[in-house]
């Protein structure tokens, strides 16, 4: 890329001087024990982002989903976050391996605001909560347990401007399916038709198989 007409910033003097600084409320807003709106929040958001990075500082963003309520409050600095069946990647798990480091992003559906916690994760293949998550039957085969040492929401702005929960927005057929990418990217031995169809409408009946 040819980067010749960029303007970089290079400290934090002067990433100020071009944004500001936040205003009180905003500055003060972290907490390190959750409140019970951010409990509340908790059993009801059936989605988050995992962010964490290695020791080498390379990153991960990573979504977890499941029913509302799937991360358990241990007490008031403790959450839990069960790993369910998937491609066993498990990049974000190995970064916590090197760097306990994480950032989580919890959403509840048709809410513009959003909660932000950090802390340091731990990995569990067993303790006493784990009957407690189960679905479907499946028990996780492990979990992240997550010792917070900030929580805090954050504004709507960015989901009011993306207007993210505002149905009339969605178009799921703009981009290509994802039978298509599959057979572009990563399966481009097999026939469209075939991962058209793994990908249908059975594809949610076998989420928690694996």
């Amino acid at each position: 890329m040819d980067t010749a007409g960029f303007t970089e910033i290079g400290s934090a003097q002067e990433l100020r001087d071009l944004l500001g600084e936040p205003d009180r409320r905003a500055a003060d807003k972290v907490r390190r024990v959750l409140h019970d709106f951010d409990k509340q929040w908790l059993a009801r958001s059936p989605f988050c982002v995992i962010a964490t990075a290695d020791g080498s500082g390379w990153c991960d963003a990573s979504p977890k989903g499941d029913p509302p309520g799937f991360t358990k409050v241990l007490d008031d600095t403790t959450l839990a976050i069960p790993e369910r069946p998937g491609n066993r990647r498990a990049d974000g798990y190995l970064n916590v391996l090197a760097n306990p480091r994480v950032g989580l992003l919890f959403l509840v559906p048709g809410r513009a605001d959003t909660l932000r916690v950090n802390g340091r994760a731990r990995l569990v293949k067993d303790a006493p909560f784990f009957d407690a998550m189960q679905v479907k039957g499946h028990r996780p085969r492990l979990a992240m347990v997550v010792e917070i040492e900030e929580v805090f929401f954050h504004c709507a702005k960015s989901l009011l401007r993306s207007e993210l929960w505002k149905p009339g927005t969605w178009d799921p057929t703009a981009v290509p399916s994802p039978g298509r990418i599959a057979k572009a990217t990563t399966r481009k031995d097999q026939d469209l038709e075939e991962l058209e169809a793994y990908f249908g409408p059975s594809y949610a009946e076998r989420v928690y198989e694996g």
